[in-house]
């Protein structure tokens, strides 16, 4: 493949497209890590979240919801903030963002090291069909040959329920260590387990402090807004009518990284309380920009590769759009609705 690079460029026009040449135009300070700002983050998402059990504590039945949402919210920061330290973007030492990332974790129950190794991989083919394994369509031949009911839930979490759809990767993915070999085996044991143990005790002392429904409004629909944002947000970050999962032989890595993930902007009280981190497009060009700098890296990218860019402004529009049409892959027009598909056979 070859692509148009910028006008600062260094390289050939007619040259390949290189991932390294894309991160030389991104300025160096977006991959330096400023603790101050990283335990600043810490600290504000911690006071949201105490915020949101607050509202949650006190609301009147008719301002629940909002309650709901806002603490959901805050919650999926503790997982941008633990994403970071999966990538070793937060701290300069791992084990500080081991520990870090563990702890954010286990008030959504999930395990970290086991996130860490799964997500890297989606990190490392972005797009690449029979590869990734992050909101990959089912080629037709394989939605033929599954079950009726694999075919029925497909159907639901690439339609209307398509935030159920991280539901189902947390818990068919993560909790199996006898997926993983060797030291990540272990560490991956050690995140389940350390999971299994906060729940042991956090659920059955929420049951008993708060009865079953101090449980389902404390812990169970907190932790469903939770994983609505991040159905949404995995959803929209890699799915969109204009972008093409590519054939293994075809795969460019850098035109994946770039033009294969979607920088959408949603409600400021979203990116605030979810670090900005639906400013994508950096983050897959180099996990090292923590993400205090993604908006800063992003202008660059703006200024330097524009025209590359699959910018998206959050709206029920845009679900829809991508709910209704991103069904099934298509090696042509990327994708087809599962009443085209039927329709052409």
């Amino acid at each position: 493949m070859t692509s148009t690079l910028p006008l600062n460029s260094t390289v050939a026009p007619s040259s390949p497209l290189r991932l390294k040449d894309i991160l030389k135009t991104l300025p160096k300070h977006v991959f330096q890590k400023d603790m101050g700002k990283a335990w600043s983050m810490v600290l504000v998402n911690v006071l949201m979240v105490g915020l949101g059990y607050a509202a949650v504590a006190i609301a009147p039945w008719f301002l629940l919801p909002f309650a709901w949402i806002f603490l959901g919210t805050a919650l999926t920061g503790f997982f941008v903030l633990a994403h970071d330290c999966g990538h070793r973007s937060f701290a300069k030492r791992r084990w500080v963002n081991d520990v870090v990332g563990h702890i954010l974790l286990l008030p959504l129950l999930y395990p970290f090291h086991s996130w860490r190794i799964l997500h890297n991989q989606h990190h490392k083919y972005t797009n690449k069909m029979d590869v990734d394994n992050a909101w990959q369509p089912f080629r037709p031949e394989l939605y033929d040959r599954v079950s009726p009911g694999v075919r029925w839930f497909y159907r639901g979490i690439r339609g209307k329920v398509w935030w159920l759809g991280s539901i189902a990767h947390w818990a068919s993915l993560h909790f199996d260590w006898r997926n993983f070999s060797g030291k990540a085996r272990e560490q991956v044991r050690f995140s389940v387990l350390l999971v299994i143990g906060f729940g042991a005790i956090a659920i059955p002392t929420l049951l008993y402090t708060t009865g079953i429904w101090g449980f389902i409004k404390f812990g169970v629909l907190p932790w469903l807004v939770y994983h609505f944002w991040m159905s949404t947000f995995t959803l929209v970050h890699h799915t969109d009518p204009t972008i093409d999962f590519q054939e293994p032989d075809e795969w460019n890595e850098a035109r994946a990284q770039l033009s294969g993930t979607v920088h959408c902007e949603y409600p400021l009280w979203v990116e605030f309380l979810c670090h900005h981190i639906n400013v994508h497009v950096p983050h897959h060009l180099s996990t090292a920009i923590p993400a205090y700098n993604l908006r800063a890296a992003h202008r660059s990218l703006q200024e330097n590769w524009g025209d590359h860019l699959v910018e998206r402004q959050f709206s029920w529009k845009l679900m829809m759009e991508i709910t209704d049409q991103c069904h099934l892959y298509h090696p042509e027009t990327f994708y087809q609705s599962f009443d085209e598909y039927h329709a052409n056979r």
